[in-house]
Parts: structure tokens; sequence; C-alpha cells
């Protein structure tokens, strides 16, 4: 029998090779007092459920508390279908899903189709063809809609989604969180929107455009050795030209012919030269046939014109110089009928004036007469008349002077000059018959005022003064200036004193003093 010391030891190796032999421990705990010489928390579960170990004078975060972020932009492993990692997670980094890059060798090999009848190759039928269509044709039509509608100045309240029901359990369970209850449900309305109310955020902002696929990678070869002989098919020879010899070789006249190739080429004419050639002369030949053809017609056809016209003019001499001869033409039946025409047109004028009297009878009966009388008066009884001369001219008159013809853009502004008032420099209708009529006065006007014998008081004497003026001097007139007796203003004497005061300053007037004082005793002499 074992004792129970035996037991215990027997018991604890056996928990000791159950722990070192399991893939995973349960649990991980600080060990006990005592026995943690040379032990350091590390991870999480080191501290358990506690803080940190003051006794042990390292760097300590239970929990995470104090340990600064970490960022690594290291990506995760990915592994595909077979199981293999996904190396082109690196190529479709900040990439969008949707981007197609080739990053596999197998993306550039062709996919061979092995079954034709696959139903992913074959064409959608007429009904998912129709459901498509609506599909698209609706979404077509609301994105239409919206643009018309957000385009017009008033438009109505957009119509509200319907009500959602949402089931909500909260993580945390019990009386103390949610009111004890294990399950919420939520009633989501959308909130109504005023359609007049301006955009809050900017949604227009143009935004760059994403890097588009990159092109399928081109696979290389395998690089390898170059050979001699490709290396001396590669080799370009240097270039001999007849133009330029920068380097300065001396190139022998065989190596220039051999470059220049002129005596490498041989001449070959083809035989559609000399087709086009005899093409081109017989359809010259034919269009000059044609032009000279053309030209002959029309000279026919001038010529018989000609012909036509004289034989027309001819006619009508031969009638004219027979009507001077007073020979009945073929046309005519008679004397007779000639008289009867005559007396036709006499009477058919006759009539046209007897119209024509009536006419100004029953529009103005009372000038019927005036109008016969002056109708029919020589030009020199309506002078004589003192009337103005009814018979205008048939040519338009026009102001010359609005044909501005030697004057530019300023001519109607009198050249810049547009404070000029010019506007009556001209007289009204300046004719000379116009200005005896209307300017004239008649014979008679001063009757009224002096009685019939004006022509007796003028030449009588009766404005004559009959006294005569006092102081009056009957000699003979005299050829000077007037004569001055005396001084009654005294100007003598101020321009003396004039003189006196100015002296040399005002010698201007002293001099024209000098000039009266002589004037003065001339007239006097």
């Amino acid at each position: 029998l074992l004792s129970q010391d035996q037991l215990e030891a027997e018991e604890r190796s056996r928990v000791q090779r159950s722990q070192s032999t399991a893939l995973v421990s349960t649990r991980r705990e600080p060990p006990p007092y005592g026995f943690r010489k040379s032990w350091v928390p590390r991870a999480l579960e080191d501290f358990g459920d506690g803080g940190a170990f003051p006794e042990i004078h390292v760097a300590q975060f239970p929990l995470e508390m104090g340990r600064k972020k970490r960022t690594s932009n290291a990506l995760a492993v990915q592994v595909d279908a077979e199981g293999k990692i996904k190396y082109d997670a690196i190529a479709r980094q900040g990439q969008s899903k949707d981007k197609v890059i080739f990053s596999k060798y197998t993306d550039m090999l062709p996919k061979e189709v092995l079954n034709e009848d696959d139903p992913e190759l074959q064409k959608p039928d007429e009904e998912a063809v129709n459901e498509l269509t609506e599909k698209t044709r609706a979404a077509l039509e609301k994105q239409v809609s919206q643009k018309i509608a957000a385009a017009m100045p008033v438009r109505a309240a957009d119509k509200l989604a319907p009500a959602q029901y949402i089931r909500y359990t909260p993580s945390q369970q019990g009386l103390a969180f949610n009111s004890g209850a294990k399950q919420r449900v939520i009633r989501m309305v959308e909130m109504q929107k005023d359609p007049m109310e301006p955009p809050r955020f900017k949604i227009n902002k143009k935004i760059p455009r994403g890097p588009p696929s990159p092109p399928a990678p081109v696979m290389h070869s395998p690089s390898r050795k170059m050979t001699v002989k490709e290396q001396q098919e590669w080799k370009i020879p240097p270039c001999i030209s007849n133009w330029k010899n920068a380097k300065g070789y001396t190139i022998p006249l065989d190596k220039r012919l051999a470059a220049d190739g002129r005596g490498l080429q041989t001449v070959h004419i083809n035989e559609n030269f000399a087709k086009l050639a005899e093409a081109l002369y017989i359809a010259d030949r034919k269009a000059r046939e044609a032009v000279e053809m053309r030209a002959q017609v029309e000279k026919k056809m001038a010529q018989k014109e000609k012909e036509k016209k004289e034989e027309k003019l001819r006619e009508l001499a031969k009638m004219a110089r027979d009507r001077r001869a007073g020979i009945k033409a073929h046309g005519d039946k008679g004397g007779e009928d000639t008289e009867v025409r005559e007396r036709d047109e006499i009477r058919h004028e006759r009539r046209k004036e007897r119209q024509h009297d009536r006419n100004i009878s029953r529009a103005a009966p009372d000038k019927r007469s005036k109008l016969q009388r002056d109708q029919d008066r020589d030009i020199s009884e309506l002078i004589a008349l003192g009337q103005p001369n009814p018979r205008t001219s048939s040519e338009a008159q026009y102001d010359q002077r609005l044909f501005n013809q030697n004057k530019g853009m300023d001519s109607g502004f009198a050249g810049g000059e547009d404070e000029i008032y010019n506007v009556y420099d001209q007289p009204f209708r300046g004719g000379r018959d116009m200005a005896q009529n209307i300017y004239r006065p008649s014979k008679n006007a001063d009757k009224d005022m002096y009685g019939d014998d004006l022509d007796t008081l003028m030449q009588s004497s009766r404005f004559v003064p009959d006294r005569e003026f006092s102081g009056a001097d009957h000699g003979p007139r005299r050829d000077g200036p007037v004569q001055f007796e005396e001084d009654p203003f005294g100007l003598d004497k101020f321009l003396e004193e004039a003189k006196q005061h100015g002296g040399s300053k005002r010698a201007s007037t002293s001099g024209r003093s000098k000039d009266y004082d002589h004037e003065k005793k001339r007239r006097k002499e």
C-alpha cells in the first residue's frame, strides 16, 4: 500500500503530465506569491482580473491601459479557394473590388469552352430580355423624373417611404438594462422634408476619377545570351550620305556608287501609261468636235435670227414707202375704212374730254369755269397777272444741301460744330416768281393811310422846316473836322495835372496829351 504522501506525489505528477501534453491551456493565471522570482507579466492573461504588479519593476499594461496604439500596414494572409496564398492582395490594396487586375499567369490564358451547351454561355430567352428591358426603362424614368422635378421652380413634396419595423435585441441583458426587456421593436419613419429648403450639403463637388484598371502585363520570354550570328545581324552599317559628312570620312567612289544604288535601278514603264495617254487624246478630240459642232449650231441659229429681223425691217420699210406713196396696202380694204377709223379716234378723244369735264363739274361746279379759263393761259399772261407758274416740271426737285458729297461721317453736324445755328440760312422758296408774288405789296396798299394823292404829297415841300435852327451857319461846307472855340469841360487843366503827377511812369499818357494839345492849336489856327 502506498502512503498518503506517495499518492499525492503521484497525483501531482499525473496532473503535470496531462498539462504538458495538452495542446492549449484553458486558463493562464499569475503564479502564487513566493514563486514570482524572475517572472514578468507579458500577456493580458498574466494580469487576470486585477491590475499591475507593483513589486515587478517593468512597464506593465493591464487591459491594454496606457499602451500606445500601433498601426501596421501589414496585410492579413488571404487564401484562395484552392488553399493557396493570394499574393495579389498587395496589388489590390486601396483599389475597388470591381477593378480588374491581372496579377497571375492564368489571367492571360484564354478560357477554353469545354461545353457549348453550358447554361452560362446561352443567350437569355425573350422573357428575361423583356424583364431586364422593363427594369432598365423604370430606372431611367425614375432618374429623368427626379431631374425634371429638381429643375422645376415649384414642385410637390417627395412621397415618404413606408414605415419600417426593426426587431432589436440588446447585448446587455438584465433588469438594469433596457428596462428589463429582452427585445425591442423599433418603428423607423422617414422625416418630412421641406421641398423649398435649399440643400444643406454640397453634393455637386467634382472629385477626380480613380485610376483605370491597369493593362494586362506583357510576358517576356526568359533572357538568353546573344550569339555572334545575331550580333552580326543586328549590326547596322554607318550611313553614307551625299550631302552630310560630319565625321569627315574619306569614302571611295565605288562605295558611294554602291550606297547610292543608281546602277541597281532599272526603269520600267507600265503599259497603262500608254492607255491613259491614248484615252486622254481621244477625249480631247471628242471634246473639240463637240465644241465645234455646238459653235456651228449657234452660228446657224444666229444667222436665221438675223435674217428674220432683216426680213421684218424690209417689210416695215416697204409698208412705209407704200403709205408715203399712197399705194393701198394688202391689209387695207379701202379708203373708206381708213376714214372710219380716223373718225372713231376723234370720237374717242372727244368722249374722253367730255368725261373729264363732267368729273370736274361733279367734283367742284364753282371752279369749273375758272379751271377752264386758266387752263389754256400762256406763261406770259400768268406773269402779267402775277400768278405763280402752275406748270411744275416733271423732275423731282431735291435739296442739294442733303447730298454731302465732299464730307464724311460728320457732315450732319456741320463738320463737328454743333453749336452753329444755321437752320434758316437760306430763303424759303427763293424762286424769282414766288418771291415777287408773296413779298411784293399791292399798288394801292398806301391809299388807306395817305389817300389817292400820294404822288402829289411826295412831290410837295410839306416836310421842309419853316424856321431854321438858331446859330446855324450858312457858310460853305467845311472839309475838315469840327472846330472848337473853347474848352467847356476843363480838359486842359485836367491833362496838365495828370502830367505833373504822372511823371515818367505815364509817358504814354503825356504823349497822348501833347498830341491833343497840338491838334487843338492846329484847329484854332
